[in-house]
């Protein structure tokens, strides 16, 4: 239930759950209940009768397959029985488990992670003779993915020796027993598509269909829904567009969008009342999210009281940035007066890389921290490697960064980077011995034949070399690296009139999403950053970037402050100025820079 919201459903709630035949789409804004929605859904269509066997409730994680379950068991007056609850993978396992044979394997299947997929993808390079300065084996195994995610044809899709290895990599699946992730749903939607039998069988037993976070899916998953809701038509789908931000997953919102095209006596019903936010907030998410064209309008609307305006803070740059977060943090959380708990904070980022300042910010306040799903700055496989090369070119003796650079790298490059730094850190400055780390083991193209992510991993250097570049030499760096470490983790949180200080959440937008907090700082909110400089060319990408920021200020309860250096993002100025106010730390000027200017200003 969220924040707010009284046991009572709400008029659109109460419909949405009373329907019982026939598709609907639930268009639920932030904050609306829609977990609740779709739980009291469920158990209605019990009480009305329906089998529990004969209905399934999809979801896109664990988390909130297990939410959901929770609420059943909580609310549930008649028992639920078989009823499904999972994701689309567990249900696509429950299926393969049954239909095994139809696609050469039993029902002792195993499943392949991404590493086991990557790893037989190597071997089968390898008996191909085909090198990963040819091809790189992370590149192929992401264009099988999107082979099956996308239901592509892959004689279409892949070149000659891509093809090969994909064909190679099936037979090789089928040997082993084994099924990939992406077979989980794929695999379930080539046996739909060939035995018309085994299609109808599970429409009779699947006879109503809801799906959460319907803005989510991709092609397969989105036709694994269509075939098994076509002949009863009992769909029922949860979802909005404003929050899809997960197209670099392949998920397509206009799956979505076109429903009522796929369902044309689908019935529709808005939930548009926020239960979390403050009206101020509520208001100035609408006004932004108005600005894209591709969406399903609605008016969200809330109860709640107006609260305070949204902060708008101009630092001169990110560490100035951190500082103000860390420190307006730690004020209302130490104040005598207040009973506020850091668990109640989020501070909110666009890409990994940022997490730097603001860690070393809130390690100077004595302000415990988590990173929510991700690693901690100096914990990144990257960083570590950087400055385990910089830690040798100080001390040859290093022995740990010696084993690190031999394990990681090929002989004849960890040798020469053994005897090289040492001599070369006489005569280069920090930068320049990055520079030469990077060159000497073709650091970028490693990471790109390696890594599903090496664009994140490039920012994280760049953050790095940001740092570094603040730096006049090599010890002063390394001390000051080194002290951040060991202060990284105490063995205990501090303590505020005898009771432990919880850690204030540091995370990616993305991975906030369907978290709430009762303040929220976005970090970040510049033009190149918050929208991302990679999302210019193209409009599809810019609106998913607002999307992003509908996201991230909708994730706020009560406080909301939007916190930029440098030109500020486009964004903030699609919030009503009523709703802000301006905070400039960065000169004596105390309003926000007239958006014309701003762009003036960089070219």
């Amino acid at each position: 239930m969220p924040s707010g919201q009284k046991n009572d459903l709400n008029p659109q709630q109460q419909a949405a759950v009373n329907h019982q035949d026939g598709p609907i789409l639930i268009v639920a804004g932030a904050g609306s209940g829609k977990t609740r929605t779709l739980t009291s859904r469920l158990l209605q269509l019990i009480k009305n009768g329906i089998a529990p066997s004969n209905i399934i409730a999809i979801t896109f994680t664990n988390k909130a397959a297990k939410e959901m379950k929770d609420r059943i068991i909580s609310e549930a007056r008649p028992a639920t029985g078989e009823a499904f609850v999972g994701t689309f993978h567990s249900l696509g396992v429950r299926i393969l488990k049954r239909e095994a044979k139809l696609l050469k394997r039993t029902a002792a299947f195993t499943i392949f992670d991404a590493d086991d997929s990557l790893s037989l993808i190597r071997k089968l390079m390898k008996a191909a003779d085909i090198s990963k300065d040819q091809y790189s084996p992370m590149k192929l195994r992401s264009k099988i993915s999107s082979v099956k995610n996308e239901l592509l044809d892959p004689r279409d899709f892949l070149d000659k020796v891509a093809l090969r290895i994909f064909e190679d990599y099936e037979s090789a699946m089928i040997k082993s027993n084994a099924f990939d992730f992406d077979d989980l749903i794929e695999k379930v939607v080539v046996v739909f598509d060939n035995h018309p039998a085994v299609l109808e069988k599970y429409q009779n037993q699947f006879r109503y269909i809801l799906v959460d976070e319907y803005q989510d899916v991709n092609t397969s998953q989105y036709r694994f829904v269509k075939l098994l809701a076509d002949k009863h038509k009992n769909l029922g789908v949860v979802g909005d567009d404003a929050q899809s931000i997960y197209r670099f997953r392949g998920s397509d919102f206009r799956n979505f969008l076109n429903f009522e095209n796929d369902w044309p006596k689908a019935k529709v019903i808005k939930l548009e009342q926020n239960y979390r936010s403050t009206a101020n907030i509520i208001t100035a998410a609408s006004a932004l999210i108005q600005n894209n064209k591709l969406q399903k309008p609605k008016e969200l609307w809330t109860e709640n009281n107006d609260g305070k305006l949204i902060k708008a803070v101009r630092n001169t740059d990110a560490d100035q940035e951190a500082d103000y977060v860390a420190n307006s943090i730690g004020e209302a959380v130490y104040a005598q007066d207040n009973s506020s708990s850091a668990s109640q904070f989020a501070i909110l980022y666009r890409t990994n890389a940022q997490s730097r300042s603001v860690e070393q910010a809130l390690i100077v306040a004595n302000m415990p921290y988590k990173i929510f799903g991700g690693l901690k700055f100096y914990e990144r496989k990257e960083v570590k490697d950087i400055i385990a090369a910089l830690r040798l070119a100080s001390n040859p003796k290093d022995a740990i960064s010696i084993d690190r650079l031999t394990k990681n790298f090929r002989k004849a490059i960890a040798a020469n980077l053994i005897k090289e730094l040492p001599r070369l850190c006489k005569e280069l400055k920090i930068l320049e011995l990055i520079n030469f780390f990077l060159h000497d083991t073709n650091y970028f193209d490693y990471l790109a034949k390696n890594f599903k992510n090496p664009q994140e991993r490039i920012e994280n250097i760049n953050e790095l070399i940001s740092f570094a570049g603040d730096f006049d030499n090599l010890p002063d760096f390394l001390e000051r690296v080194s002290l951040l470490q060991s202060a990284d983790a105490p063995t205990q949180s501090p303590a505020i009139s005898g009771r432990v200080l919880s850690p204030v959440n540091l995370m990616t937008i993305h991975l906030a999403k369907g978290l709430e907090f009762d303040n929220v700082f976005v970090i970040g909110c510049n033009e190149g950053i918050l929208p991302h400089q990679m999302s210019y060319g193209s409009m599809d990408e810019l609106e998913e970037e607002r999307r992003l920021m509908y996201v991230a200020m909708t994730r706020a309860r009560q406080d909301l402050c939007l916190s930029f250096y440098g030109t500020p993002s486009r964004f903030i100025y699609e919030i009503p100025p009523e709703l802000t106010e301006f905070v400039n730390l960065a000169t004596n000027n105390d309003r926000l820079p007239d958006e014309d200017e701003m762009y003036i200003e960089d070219y």
